[in-house]
């Protein structure tokens, strides 16, 4: 749903002026932004460093950590994300949920700087390249969740989200007319003490990752 660090948000020079409805003081924005980029960069590295076995071994720990959520037993619709940059890939949860009589979706970019559509998947489904060249499927059948697993490039005590730097989540999580229930998850050394949450941030109502979950 985000892309990498040329995606750097709100552009700066909006600093000055409204961003999503919030007076913002330039100097603040700009440095919190390149702090950002900086742990950004950081974790993404160090999550690419993991060997395959590693990266297997945790993603299969933070399934079993939300296989006994007892959120997922009512939900009904549930949108996922396609894995990149070496985020926890949940396909085979997603099949699972699938199994389980509930609707998996995928975000999907129709506009740039606008919220996300989250459109309808199955296994086999037919895809194609959405945004940033990211797969999506080839079949609009838009709808709305009621639960949202976010992936974590990094999370703060707080549970907000240190994205890919589109900003994509956030503009989304805001134009629901009813919140859904956001479950971030990453691996355990995401976790860092402050993102420096700015007024727009949405915390994570839940936060799993292989070592467990906490709200």
């Amino acid at each position: 749903m985000d892309d990498e660090d040329n995606l750097a948000g709100d552009p700066v020079c909006y600093a000055h002026k409204l961003v999503g409805g919030h007076i913002v003081d330039e100097q603040t924005f700009q440095d919190v932004n390149r702090f950002r980029k900086s742990e950004r960069l950081r974790l993404v590295e160090k999550r690419k460093r993991l060997s395959s076995e590693e990266r297997q071994q945790k993603t299969a720990a933070l399934i079993c950590r939300l296989r006994i959520l007892p959120d997922f037993e009512k939900a009904r619709k549930v949108a996922a994300y396609w894995p990149i940059r070496g985020e926890p890939d949940l396909r085979s949860f997603m099949a699972e949920l699938i199994d389980a009589g509930k609707t998996v979706l995928l975000p999907v970019v129709v506009r740039k700087d606008a919220p996300v559509e989250f459109h309808r998947w199955y296994p086999g489904c037919k895809m194609t390249r959405g945004v940033w060249n990211i797969p999506v499927p080839a079949a609009a059948e838009p709808d709305i969740p009621d639960v949202v697993l976010s992936p974590l490039v990094g999370v703060d005590r707080d549970g907000f989200r240190l994205g890919n730097g589109g900003g994509y989540y956030d503009r989304t999580l805001a134009a629901f007319p009813e919140k859904p229930l956001v479950i971030g998850v990453g691996f355990a050394f995401c976790r860092i003490p402050t993102i420096f949450p700015m007024p727009w941030d949405v915390p994570m109502d839940i936060v799993v990752t292989e070592e467990g979950a906490n709200r």
